[in-house]
């Protein structure tokens, strides 16, 4: 299952540069490639529900904690004609693995992102700080455990982010980003023929990254 997720991240982020490669003007347009690593410090897994046999029984269910991860992934951006807005393709994958879950110890969790986001920035020479919001696919997946069985969402994902690029070279640039991220996540076979459950995802992430300009 983990190479199924890869492979549905693989081709979403394909067609996202397919997209976007295709509207480009060579003489005029900016675009970029670029790799970013980081920390994920995810909140927790919140209004938790049950699905399927578990569906309406009575909560509230109380929160499930994340443990903070290392995050990293890529980028694809293109501006047109070097304005200041423009549009940018990612896949970033995390691993927030559950803290405790009933009497479990805790649970295994790999989310991956494939997003689109539309970014504004201020176009400088050297420094240009920038904002975004975008939205796009979680790819999330759980792993057995005495109690709990393995199972596999895709659900929507949103982002908002905020950051500053700084310019070493004409072509190449390090940055330093913001990224606040959520999608609803469906387990509907966690607990086999007991059901499953569903709850908020959060997570906030500092990110670092270097970028090469074309």
């Amino acid at each position: 299952m983990e190479r199924k997720s890869w492979s549905i991240a693989g081709v979403m982020l394909t067609g996202l540069s397919v997209v976007m490669f295709s509207c480009l003007s060579p003489a005029s347009a900016e675009t970029y490639v670029a790799g970013t690593a980081g920390v994920n410090f995810a909140d927790r897994i919140n209004s938790i529900a049950g699905t399927g046999s578990q569906a309406g029984v009575p909560g509230p269910f109380a929160d499930f904690d994340l443990q903070s991860s290392i995050t990293y992934g890529g980028k694809i951006g293109y501006f047109p004609g070097h304005s200041w807005y423009g549009i940018e393709g990612e896949v970033l994958h995390t691993t927030p693995h559950i803290k405790q879950l009933d009497t479990d110890p805790g649970v295994h969790m790999r989310v991956t992102t494939v997003g689109a986001n539309f970014i504004a920035r201020y176009p400088g020479r050297t420094l240009q700080p920038y904002v975004g919001a975008g939205v796009g696919a979680a790819i999330a997946r759980i792993g057995d455990t005495p109690t709990v069985q393995s199972d596999t969402d895709v659900a929507v994902a949103w982002n908002v982010l905020a950051g500053l690029r700084a310019f070493v070279t004409p072509q190449i640039a390090v940055f330093g980003e913001y990224k606040y991220t959520g999608a609803t996540f469906t387990f509907d076979q966690a607990f086999g023929d007991l059901g499953g459950f569903r709850g908020n995802y959060r997570a906030q992430h500092i990110l670092g990254g270097l970028s090469y300009h074309f």
